[in-house]
């Protein structure tokens, strides 16, 4: 009788050790990461914030660049963007994507902290993000001049990450 009395904390226990388990899993994001590298960047023709013709994959054909997906509302978002403001700084041609964020909002987050971006496109519903792999931002995808993604980032971009991963593939 008295060992029924440990049910629930011996569930509550299994449940913590698979959910550890399951959060842990960096394999299972870094296949899919993997997986998009050498593969053709979708086209696209997104809305632009602020209005005027739209952000296409057609307008950057043959040059490589950088597609960034942000939001006003990620925390990660902030802290990686001194590492697109310098890479503005270096003359990196930028596409930001606003994903799944009101407009206006975003662009009271780029007069805030300064805008890296030579284009800002806008994803309000998602899709552009599903169509990249996105699993949530900020993700950052390089895009080769022959159109096909040259490398993933999945997370806020760091000093390291910009020059072992970023700078390396848009060469």
């Amino acid at each position: 009788m008295r060992l029924i009395a440990f049910v629930p904390l011996l569930a509550l226990l299994a449940l913590v050790v698979v959910s550890v388990v399951l959060l842990t899993r960096e394999g299972e994001r870094d296949r899919f990461t993997e997986g998009m590298v050498g593969q053709p960047a979708p086209t696209y023709a997104l809305a632009r914030l602020g209005g005027g013709e739209m952000v296409t994959s057609d307008d950057r054909r043959g040059r490589a660049y950088v597609i960034n997906l942000f939001a006003s509302w990620c925390t990660p978002c902030r802290a990686e963007h001194p590492q697109l403001m310098a890479l503005r700084r270096q003359g990196v041609d930028i596409v930001g994507v606003a994903y799944k964020d009101r407009p206006e909002a975003s662009a009271a987050f780029l007069e805030e902290l300064g805008n890296p971006f030579t284009d800002v496109a806008l994803d309000p519903d998602g899709r552009f993000g599903l169509e990249v792999g996105v699993t949530g931002v900020p993700e950052t995808v390089v895009v080769g001049a022959d159109g096909a993604i040259r490398a993933a980032y999945r997370g806020p971009l760091t000093e390291e990450a910009v020059r072992d991963v970023i700078l390396p593939a848009l060469r």
